[in-house]
């Protein structure tokens, strides 16, 4: 995939990029996580239309979140890349990556449909604002992963010694207004109308925190499709890419 830059509201976005034929496809990650890290997802989707993969705003070659940083700010970040990519699109969201999906559908007729990878709604893990706000990054990554994903904390004391500690690292600058953002959102008026298909780990249903974050997405959308990963919870994307792209392509080929 070729590498494709914008300016949006002053900032410069960069995403990943690949031609093809036929209604574009566009990939918006949640937090923890970039472009690259979708790569993987991408290949098992679709090998014909053309798709984007979006580093949002503190991650890659994209720049600062801002000062006046909130969720209608990631979502006018989609559109200029709807924009970008020209025509009607798909978009394809994984967890705060699905929520600004959704809100994006609503607002833009050129979004025909959304799928969206255990898509979340406040209140979520608003506590955990002053300790990342405060926290440093390896402070970060521990309490996103111990405090809020309920990861054992022996588990996430493994991880350190681990190539990804260094990725998600990277990751973690933004989390705090990422979270401070969500929770201050609400949807606009129409998501009843969007044409979604939602996805939901198995192991993360009626979980904290994402099984009721999940449960007030599909309250907002009871016409969704929604469809359960089995043996998978909220990161199927890292734990079996192949397995959640070709999910994805299936319902990709009931909307196209």
């Amino acid at each position: 995939m070729e590498s494709r830059f914008i300016c949006s509201g002053g900032v410069q976005l960069h995403a990943l990029w690949r031609f093809g034929n036929g209604p574009g496809i566009i990939i918006v990650p949640g937090a923890m996580a970039d472009a690259a890290d979708f790569v993987p997802v991408a290949e098992a989707m679709d090998d014909r239309s053309p798709l984007l993969i979006v580093n949002r705003r503190g991650r890659g070659d994209s720049g600062p979140q801002g000062t006046d940083y909130d969720l209608p700010t990631e979502v006018d970040d989609l559109r200029a890349w709807i924009d970008e990519v020209q025509g009607e699109v798909i978009l394809v969201g994984w967890s705060l990556g699905g929520t600004i999906a959704l809100e994006a559908a609503a607002q833009d007729s050129r979004v025909t449909s959304v799928i969206a990878y255990d898509p979340v709604l406040p209140p979520f893990a608003g506590e955990a604002v002053p300790a990342l706000a405060a926290a440093n990054l390896d402070e970060r990554v521990t309490i996103v992963n111990r405090d809020i994903s309920n990861v054992p904390a022996n588990e996430v004391a493994a991880m350190r010694d681990t190539p990804a500690w260094a990725h998600l690292r990277d990751l973690a600058g933004p989390l705090a207004s990422e979270l401070e953002a969500l929770n201050s959102f609400s949807p606009t008026v129409g998501w009843s109308a969007i044409d979604a298909s939602l996805l939901v780990g198995e192991h993360s249903q009626g979980v904290l925190p994402y099984g009721p974050a999940f449960e007030r997405v599909s309250a907002a959308i009871p016409s969704a499709e929604v469809t359960v990963l089995k043996g998978h919870g909220h990161l199927a994307h890292v734990e079996d890419p192949k397995f959640l792209g070709t999910e994805v392509r299936r319902l990709l080929r009931s909307k196209q």
